[in-house]
């Protein structure tokens, strides 16, 4: 099969009889085997009946169904796993991004070899309280994972099979997506200035808890794909610093107290900064030390990625 089409949905019944006609009608114009992976996320519409009713007419559009509302990012996880296409494309149900990049996206990743192409929505329709956290995130996820993409957010993108199959994403880490496959192994990344769209039917699912939720997640990320296997260079280096901070204190404390004969100590606000710095300097040192142990012992569960053998 040429191409798994993945489109995570939550309470987009307007909008998917429209997308699905179009997809097929891209596929068709270009002799692509597909399929049309419909995850519906808990939906509260009619939104189920609506792909069933696509599903019964064409055989390429199957539906998955959610027991309820579990985020887009557990949406694609389950449609990765079932997705057979040589190339995986996702994009969203509302109708703002087109179907017509599909061809293009197909040969960067075929032709061009790319392991993942993300969408760059150059020209948006979206207010700005949309816009605005979208830029921030970039700006941080550019900084912090080193992969110099203008838009991370962007629901359409493109896969080779094996990346999808060597990613797992929860929480709102399908945003980060390309940082994860950056650390699974498959570098050949890159980005194409994609057509958006106005939304045609319904409102924006983007909320504050969006907001949050996705800057809790790039701390996760940052970490997992840093320290995961290392805390201890992480933690460790806090807790020395600390330490070696309220050290210093107390060897000031104890000058002052034994050739300036300065006596009350702990009359002084610096003595029990000097304390807690030791205090939380020895607390982080342990929880890198018991994070290595921790790691250690787990690397006969650890999988590592195989590129290629020769027998």
């Amino acid at each position: 099969m040429d191409i798994s089409v993945v489109v995570p949905l939550y309470n987009e019944e307007e909008s998917l009889p429209e997308l699905c006609a179009w997809i097929d009608k891209v596929m068709k114009e270009n002799k692509f085997s597909y399929e049309v992976l419909l995850i519906d996320d808990g939906s509260k519409d009619g939104s189920w009946k609506v792909i069933e009713s696509i599903g019964a007419d064409n055989f390429a559009m199957k539906g998955i169904r959610l027991r309820r509302n579990y985020g887009k990012s557990a949406a694609l996880n389950v449609a990765f796993k079932q997705a057979q296409g040589d190339v995986v494309i996702t994009m969203d149900a509302d109708l703002q991004d087109s179907p017509d990049e599909i061809q293009a996206l197909y040969d960067l990743i075929m032709k061009d070899e790319f392991d993942l192409i993300s969408g760059w929505k150059k020209k948006r329709y979206d207010p700005i309280t949309k816009t605005l956290p979208t830029k921030l995130f970039n700006w941080a996820t550019r900084k912090m994972s080193g992969i110099y993409l203008h838009d991370f957010n962007c629901g359409l993108k493109a896969y080779k099979n094996i990346v999808v199959k060597n990613v797992e994403v929860h929480g709102e880490m399908h945003r980060y997506i390309p940082v994860i496959a950056k650390y699974a192994g498959f570098s050949k990344i890159g980005e194409k200035v994609v057509e958006h769209r106005a939304r045609k039917f319904g409102t924006s699912k983007f909320g504050m808890s969006r907001f949050v939720n996705g800057f809790l997640d790039l701390l996760s990320i940052a970490f997992i794909t840093k320290f995961s296997k290392k805390p201890m260079h992480l933690f460790g280096i806090i807790g020395t610093i600390l330490f070696l901070f309220g050290f210093i204190i107390a060897l000031k404390l104890t000058y002052d107290k034994f050739f300036l004969s300065i006596f009350k100590m702990t009359d002084r606000p610096i003595f029990y900064f000097g304390i807690l710095a030791m205090i939380l300097g020895t607390q982080f040192f342990l929880a890198g030390f018991i994070g290595e142990l921790i790691s250690q012992g787990n690397n006969d569960k650890t999988v590592y990625q195989v590129a290629n053998t020769i027998n």
